[in-house]
């Protein structure tokens, strides 16, 4: 890593996830209130709504949209305008 180009609070941070507790521990110059003990150190704790563990993108459990729906829909309010 190159001399005097990060920030002075660039440390390691621990990231947790609050809706399922997962804890991340990371490089970052994120303010932290609170602090927390991870593998017996003592680290700036900041915590997040969402995480990678957590978003539905990544856990598959994205609501999916039913494309033929939305089809038929259009072509019953456009279908004569364009021969059909």
């Amino acid at each position: 890593m190159k001399k005097g180009i990060h920030p002075e609070n660039y440390r390691l941070v621990a990231f947790k996830d609050m809706s399922n507790g997962e804890i991340y521990v990371t490089r970052s110059t994120a303010e932290a209130k609170e602090t927390i003990e991870v593998d017996g150190v003592e680290l700036p704790l900041v915590k997040i709504e969402i995480s990678r563990t957590s978003h539905p993108f990544y856990t598959g459990k994205m609501t999916l949209v039913d494309t033929t729906g939305r089809i038929d829909k259009f072509m019953k309010k456009y279908g004569k305008k364009y021969g059909k």
